[in-house]
């Protein structure tokens, strides 16, 4: 009798994670253009610590183990100034080509596996790394050719590169957390340590939200915190059940989801070279991440 396969739900999974963080970025980008990408994003993980922390606590009731821990504080870290760059460059760059951009992660994440684990680099990296790059150059000089370009997005592009840089830091340690803790685990702490390492810039540069669109901006925040649990807790369950060399190419659907809600809620149009660069980093990074197939015996 034939066992059921369950080896699609890790997939469908990151499907429905990654259409969660879309819209956490389509919601928070409106809350960092209203209140600075610090703010924006100190506050929601500072929601989603409030959130999720209780239901964590309640359901297990005890401290993580050491490792667990190390993982904990080198992702929230991580993760903390990962963010603040990413929403400071989405301040300034339309949705899609943020995340088209952000979209070389996954070959970055290969070299840091070599500088930090000792992988050595497959000739397929290099010439994933080479179409990626062509992918950048395609984006970057259709930006260059258009006349309103400024020194701001100029700034917007080098802090997206620099997020990207650590996201594929963290794609290396979101497989060792999801093998070390729950999704509501990861969930609380990351939103914890986000918070804690943001807050000694709190007095220099946090701003609340105020005036006659408080209410909007503190339902906004909200709203970007709970689409963020709900990702991190679909990821993490996935990740858990799946190998990050499997799941990770499944993060290209962002930038469908980044074209639909900057159509919807900025009125943000989509240029051919910014399609173009994206499949060349798409297909890049696909040849440089998938895995040589092995011969069965017969």
């Amino acid at each position: 009798m034939a066992t059921p396969n369950h080896s699609l739900r890790p997939i469908f999974a990151t499907i429905i994670g990654i259409a969660f963080f879309s819209a956490m970025d389509a919601v928070m980008k409106s809350a960092s253009l209203a209140l600075g990408a610090y703010s924006a994003f100190f506050l929601r993980c500072l929601i989603g610590a409030i959130i999720i922390g209780p239901v964590w606590w309640w359901r297990v009731r005890k401290w993580p183990e050491r490792a667990a821990l190390k993982v904990h504080l080198t992702r929230g870290i991580v993760v903390a100034f990962m963010g603040w760059t990413f929403f400071f460059a989405l301040v300034r760059l339309p949705l899609a080509e943020a995340i088209a951009l952000s979209f070389i992660a996954p070959l970055i994440a290969l070299y840091l596996a070599a500088i930090l684990l000792g992988e050595a680099i497959q000739p397929k990296a290099i010439v994933g790394a080479l179409l990626s790059l062509a992918g950048v150059a395609v984006i970057v000089s259709g930006r260059l050719s258009q006349t309103e370009m400024s020194a701001n997005a100029i700034i917007g592009l080098a802090a997206l590169l620099l997020s990207a840089v650590l996201y594929a830091w963290n794609l290396i340690l979101q497989r060792q957390q999801a093998l070390l803790a729950s999704p509501a685990e990861v969930s609380a702490f990351q939103n914890s340590i986000v918070s804690l390492t943001l807050l000694g810039f709190a007095p220099f540069l946090l701003v609340l939200p105020s005036g006659s669109a408080q209410c909007t901006e503190w339902l906004t925040l909200i709203a970007g915190a709970l689409f963020a649990i709900a990702a991190a807790l679909f990821l993490s369950w996935a990740y858990a059940r799946a190998e990050a060399q499997a799941l990770v190419p499944i993060e290209y659907t962002g930038f469908l989801w980044a074209a639909l809600f900057g159509w919807i809620f900025f009125s943000e149009n989509i240029s051919i070279t910014t399609v173009s660069g994206a499949v060349l980093i798409v297909i890049g990074c696909w040849i440089a991440v998938r895995k040589d197939k092995m011969q069965s015996p017969p």
